[in-house]
């Protein structure tokens, strides 16, 4: 069985973003990372400022999908930023895009694992 192809990180990016904004959402980029390869994180930001990271990962079968790199409960904003800076010091090609999602939720097409 064959994996999905990869697009290139900075594509990725950009269409998660305008994906984002298509409901009336902020979104934007906080860090741009490797165009070709860099992985990508997604701050889900509440209202309060509380803060999920998502990280992009695959499923076994080689499928694009996303992971709770900070836990299943939302966190504080000095939480949040400690969350990307351990992820960026062991990644520094790493893309950081937040997302207003009140709900915690994707405004995008994403499998949650």
């Amino acid at each position: 069985m064959m994996a999905t192809p990869r697009l290139r990180s900075d594509i990725v990016a950009r269409a998660l973003l305008r994906q984002c904004g298509q409901d009336g959402r902020s979104a934007m980029m906080l860090r741009r990372g490797d165009p070709d390869a860099g992985g990508i994180l997604v701050v889900l930001l509440g209202r309060d400022g509380s803060a999920v990271v998502l990280s992009q990962t695959r499923t076994a079968e080689g499928e694009a999908a996303w992971v709770k790199c900070s836990g299943e409960n939302p966190l504080p904003p000095e939480e949040t930023q400690a969350c990307l800076d351990r992820q960026l010091r062991y990644d520094p090609d790493l893309w950081v895009l937040e997302v207003e999602a009140p709900d915690f939720r994707p405004p995008f097409e994403a499998t949650l694992l």
